[in-house]
């Protein structure tokens, strides 16, 4: 596109467009003029009649093609339409058009929603690509002197012969440090994500990179309550829940039988006077922690029309292949497997599901959270006690035969925020990722710890004198949830042809928690103590306090069991070895470790799904999908 004389390729676009088929069934559209061309496949949500796409405006000198949804759409159509803008249909799509018309790049900060999306301005001959603020919805692109490829996946980038298939080994100790890969980066070389709350834009073939929103820790304001905090949460809750009700199609629940899905079941059914579908799965297996209890309570607790499935062992390894092919990017993720599945049997009764994914991030949920705050705050005592601490975690573990404890003596006399990397990283700053031991010789020569941590240390720098349990929401958010949770739960259900929508990471409800005081968040030993708050009189006491578990996928009993044979025969094939990166001596030690009972599940299924990505994307595997 950056040569006026250059042609694009209508075959080149449609090829690239069939391979996201999944994301949208219902419709096809193309644009190709010269040097640009834009190709869409269609999940018909909103306005299901006359919302194709790509669309332009009333003299077609502005075009889009645009993937997720925009909740104040009608809000801003009636603004528009009082500026007398015409409209030609009734999506929120065209909403983006007219508002881009009205003020340029600034029109992303008058939305609310999740999105990708691209506009090409033929007058002014730029393209803009942006992507929401959290990184709901995914844009990757393949960028270079002479063009710029894009598309929400991976693979329709790939389509286009032009583009190299080329894995970038430096970023092998990024993924293994950290269980995906944070950043801008892939593990395809020249092949980047546009990162959350950014824009790309290309004016006279100079790409411009910009932020247009952060999340901002700011000073709690003073003299408000519990009580007049707790108000606040619970009305912004039934606004968004209400915003994410809006479609033309049928919406579920997706229940894990947790606090933040069913409140947001309790929520939704004050939305709407039809019946509510809700959905849960569950795994097969002795001593399998079951969520279908807990979801089943909470469906008859709101008359909901309610569905649930199991799924085996042998159902984990039939879609293993699958699950690197939809998640493009090699993550150390099992529940996306309860997730894909549990999206199937919901595609048979709805298009839209919601799910009470990132109230965690939001709001503290998570424990590993309370627990480097109350670390923190034992470190006050100074050196001595400093010490005493980490020797009474060390003794602890060694009677307990609990890692829970030791974990933490190394960091006793560490400084925060330096150490903490993220959700799944290994704080161990000194010891590096725990895989060195894994690695060959040669490769470990290679490795650079500084730049695997490169994404985390300037977040590291932005926090440094803010409180450690805003830093550590700030950097999980940054990280762990675009670039992890969202990938799942984007991939997994548009694997299906189902949107999933997440109420609880609309930006105001983020700003909201960013500006409260850590005690609201994080009370005593209270995780989400507000939000618990807020929906205790909507909530089954059962599942208010119960112990969080989310989709407890039984995967370490499966790769140690019913999938032993698998394991050993892709990490210990000569494919595999012989690349170099790993020990096979290693390797063998791990595995067998792992089957005399040692829990090696985590590093045994990253280097699964590392091995399963170069074999798929990166020598042309072909994947029965």
């Amino acid at each position: 596109m950056f040569d006026n004389e250059a042609r694009v390729s209508p075959t080149l676009v449609r090829a690239m467009a069939d391979t996201i088929r999944h994301r949208g069934p219902d419709d096809e559209g193309y644009y190709v003029a010269g040097p640009v061309g834009l190709g869409f496949r269609r999940l018909s949500i909103i306005d299901l009649h006359s919302g194709h796409q790509p669309l332009s405006n009333e003299d077609d000198s502005i075009w889009i093609v645009f993937n997720g949804e925009i909740y104040n759409y009608q809000e801003l159509r009636a603004f528009l339409l009082s500026k007398g803008h015409v409209f030609k249909t009734r999506s929120d799509t065209e909403v983006i058009v007219h508002l881009y018309e009205e003020f340029g790049v600034a029109c992303l900060e008058k939305l609310r929603g999740m999105f990708s999306f691209a506009i090409w301005d033929r007058n002014a001959r730029t393209m803009l690509l942006a992507r929401d603020r959290v990184g709901i919805k995914p844009l990757y692109y393949h960028l270079t002197n002479a063009s710029l490829v894009f598309a929400s996946e991976i693979k329709a980038i790939l389509a286009d012969p032009s583009v190299e298939r080329q894995m970038d080994p430096e970023l092998i100790d990024r993924f293994l440090t950290f269980l995906y890969v944070p950043g801008e980066a892939t593990l395809l070389k020249g092949i980047q994500k546009l990162a959350p709350g950014h824009y790309l834009l290309i004016k006279d073939g100079q790409p411009t990179i910009r932020q247009y929103w952060d999340l901002q820790f700011t000073e709690p304001s003073q003299g408000k309550s519990i009580e007049q905090a707790e108000a606040e949460l619970l009305d912004l809750l039934s606004e968004t829940v209400n915003l994410h009700m809006i479609a033309d199609v049928p919406v579920g629940v997706l229940l894990s039988g947790g606090v933040d899905s069913t409140g947001l079941l309790s929520l939704a059914v004050d939305q709407t006077d039809k019946k509510i579908s809700t959905f849960t799965v569950g795994f097969s297996g002795e001593a399998v922690a079951d969520e279908r209890p807990y979801a089943k309570l909470a469906a008859e607790r709101f008359g909901t029309e309610h569905y649930e499935m199991t799924i085996s062992a042998e159902d984990f390894a039939a879609f293993m292949p699958s699950y690197i092919w939809h998640m493009e990017e090699p993550v150390c993720e099992p529940p996306a497997f309860a997730l894909y599945y549990v999206s199937k049997l919901a595609r048979d009764h709805v298009t839209v599901l919601l799910s009470g994914e990132g109230g965690d991030e939001a709001f503290a949920g998570y424990s590993n959270y309370r627990n480097l705050v109350w670390l923190e705050r034992a470190k006050r005592g100074g050196p001595l006690l400093n010490g005493v601490l980490a020797g009474g975690m060390s003794l602890a573990n060694s009677l307990f035969d609990e890692s829970r404890f030791a974990k933490y003596a190394p960091l006793m006399n560490d400084r925060f925020p330096d150490y903490y990397y993220g959700r799944t990283s290994n704080p161990y700053r000194n010891t590096g990722n725990g895989l060195g031991s894994m690695y060959s010789a040669s490769f470990r020569e290679t490795v650079d710890r500084e730049h695997s941590l490169e994404p985390v240390r300037a977040l590291q720098a932005r926090v440094r004198g803010h409180g450690p349990l805003d830093a550590m929401l700030y950097i999980d958010t940054k990280t762990w949830l675009p670039d992890d949770l969202l990938i799942k739960a984007d991939k997994m259900t548009m694997a299906n042809s189902i949107e999933l929508r997440v109420p609880l990471l609309d930006h105001k409800v983020l700003e909201f928690a960013a500006s409260l005081p850590q005690s609201f968040k994080l009370h005593g030993f209270t995780t989400k103590f507000i939000l618990k708050k807020a929906l205790s009189r909507r909530v089954p006491k059962e599942i208010l306090n119960r112990k969080k578990a989310g989709f407890p996928v039984p995967y370490e009993s499966w790769l140690r069991n019913d999938l032993k044979e698998m394991v050993w025969s892709v990490l210990m094939d000569s494919r595999t070895i012989d690349r170099g990166y790993f020990s096979k001596a290693a390797i063998e030690s791990l595995l067998r470790a792992n089957s005399n009972g040692s829990d090696c599940s985590k590093t045994i299924f990253s280097l699964l799904s590392l091995e399963l990505w170069q074999r798929t994307f990166v020598e042309k595997e072909q994947v029965v999908v």
